[in-house]
């Protein structure tokens, strides 16, 4: 049993921004240290207006290298391409 911190992932949400953005990460004992460190050591210049922070053990994300396999499917669906659809002559702003 490892004695270390868990691994925390911090997304910030700048002033300037509508979505968060990964900063890093760091360690903390729990979410609330670790929103109080990322605060911190993200955030010196007082430009972010919120902080997430998610234990890196919770996320789970697709193999880079499966990508070309992963995103083929997507390519045969061709509902999902606004070629697809037949527009009424009376819609005239899309």
């Amino acid at each position: 049993m490892s004695n270390q911190w868990p691994l925390w992932e911090i997304f910030i949400r700048s002033k300037q921004g509508l979505d968060h953005k990964h900063a890093g990460s760091l360690h903390a004992a729990d979410a609330e240290m670790a929103i109080e460190n990322a605060r911190d050591v993200y955030t010196r210049r007082m430009e972010g207006v919120s902080i997430w922070v998610v234990e890196s053990k919770h996320i789970h994300a697709s193999n880079p290298d499966e990508a070309a396999s992963f995103y083929d499917p997507a390519n045969d669906k061709v509902y999902r391409h606004p070629t697809f659809y037949d527009l009424p002559d009376e819609l005239k702003h899309m």
